[in-house]
């Protein structure tokens, strides 16, 4: 197994941020923390660490004193859980249809929880979405070859994979090229002098000040948006009023401010434009090619407000045939090899998946950390900068972490309240009913850090700073 003290350096590091920035870091906790034999508990722990180290940094670069950061392992797994209730009912979060089939020479996984997705799939079995069960769908698969399925979804949109091992993903053209990639990059992409930043005042958190514009819909990006917030971010999510959303936005959504500007338009661009010049960072998840075929491209935004901090989430990375393609975790997961290699450790006969999303997860709290410290090299060296991440990215780092032999031996709990982690709970009023969700698991020794805006669903703001 790795250090998780070492992981968490190296993340900095990576990020060009000082060597000192983790002198103060506290971390408890050890695996396994979740029935798995992957390291989720030190994958969720360091990305939360770094992600609150790197806020930490700026701060002190703003005028702040030096704080510590503790953060213990089981609450970092746990927050990564995602869950959360509304009004005491904990949401499904996933559609009937979304899982794991059998074909004729495999296994395949379709993501349907969006409507459009899933009655494509459907189309594309050769049923009709109206009347179609779970049963049809599975005995329509039972009929295609994995490979075929797969390649005919991605022609059509659609989001679906078959089931890899890891041998046989690190033989794709794809994990070839994903082998090449770093864990994440983050690179200067035009000159600029630094940005005025207003400097925090005492006792308020690090990211205080820092405009935040998130263009996300899923999960990796909120999740890096939230975070933001939690250090004292002022984040504006903006999503398209004819989008759809998953259920986890009540959780995601908090701490944050919620506008709808429509993109299809010149009226919305406009709009968005505004909103740009006066933000420092940008982050953008939707499909690649998207944001920037509505003129949002990190270039464009580089030059509409030079010093600007552009994030951009892709499921894929950026290089290799299936850099253009759509995904979620749990899709990366079974492509990737992961279900396969959970089935193998677990002794299933069925492909298992991972205990949490932790691909996206894991990679919103890499999104935080280096939208932080590409602030903190806009300060000290200027420029634009683009930060690239993706799902496939951070699932080859989470290979990289080491296996957890006895990680079956941890329990996975149903409800937190049952399982008598309450201690990680807050409950709030939102604009989705009374949430109970999973308080940040980073503890800093100064400001701690939260969310004073509740959730609000899309469109209850206006979109101005």
């Amino acid at each position: 197994m790795t250090d998780v003290f070492e992981v968490t350096r190296q993340l900095l590091a990576d990020a060009g941020l000082p060597p000192d920035v983790a002198d103060k870091l506290q971390l408890t906790g050890h695996e396994p923390v979740l029935p798995s034999s992957f390291a989720v508990g030190t994958a969720a722990q360091s990305t939360i660490a770094a992600a609150a180290l790197a806020a930490c940094a700026l701060g002190r670069l703003r005028g702040q004193a030096a704080q510590g950061v503790s953060v213990d392992m089981l609450h970092a797994a746990i927050e990564c859980m995602g869950w959360f209730s509304q009004d005491g009912v904990a949401p499904d979060l996933w559609d009937s249809f979304s899982g794991l089939y059998r074909a004729a020479d495999g296994w395949v996984r379709i993501h349907a929880n969006f409507v459009h997705h899933r009655e494509g799939a459907l189309r594309l079995l050769g049923l009709d979405p109206a009347v179609a069960t779970r049963s049809d769908a599975e005995a329509a698969v039972a009929k295609w070859n994995a490979a075929d399925f797969e390649d005919a979804a991605a022609a059509a949109g659609l989001v679906v994979t078959r089931l890899r091992s890891f041998e046989e993903w690190d033989a794709t053209p794809q994990g070839r090229a994903l082998a090449e990639q770093p864990l994440f990059s983050l690179r200067r992409i035009g000159d600029a002098p630094p940005l005025e930043l207003p400097p925090p005042c005492a006792g308020q958190r690090p990211l205080t000040g820092i405009r935040v514009l998130e263009l996300t819909r899923i999960l990796a990006g909120p999740v890096g948006g939230r975070t933001l917030a939690a250090h004292g971010a002022d984040v504006l999510l903006i999503n398209g009023p004819h989008l759809p959303n998953i259920a986890a936005i009540a959780d995601t959504s908090r701490g944050k401010r919620s506008a709808l500007v429509d993109l299809r338009d010149d009226e919305g661009k406009e709009t968005l434009r505004g909103l740009v010049g006066g933000a420092h960072v940008f982050i953008q998840g939707y499909r690649p090619g998207g944001i920037e075929g509505r003129g949002f491209g990190p270039e464009k935004l580089a030059l509409l407000r030079p010093g600007i901090v552009v994030v951009s989430l892709s499921a894929y990375g950026t290089k290799g045939p299936w850099a253009g393609r759509r995904g979620f975790d749990s899709l990366v997961q079974t492509a990737m090899g992961f279900n396969h290699a959970e089935s193998e450790a677990a002794g299933d006969t069925k492909p298992r998946p991972m205990p949490v999303q932790i691909l996206d997860e894991a990679t919103g709290y890499l999104m935080a950390m280096a939208a932080a410290a590409a602030l903190y090299r806009q300060q000290t060296e200027g420029g634009s900068w683009l930060v690239e991440v993706s799902l496939a990215q951070t699932g080859r780092w989470l290979r990289g972490l080491g296996r957890v032999v006895e990680g079956f031996t941890a329990n996975l709990p149903k409800t937190l309240e049952q399982a008598g982690y309450d201690q990680y709970l807050e409950s709030s009023e939102s604009g989705f009913g009374a949430l109970r969700a999973v308080r940040h698991a980073a503890i800093l020794s100064g400001t701690p850090a939260g969310w004073d805006l509740p959730s609000e669903p899309p469109g209850s703001h206006s979109p101005t700073w």
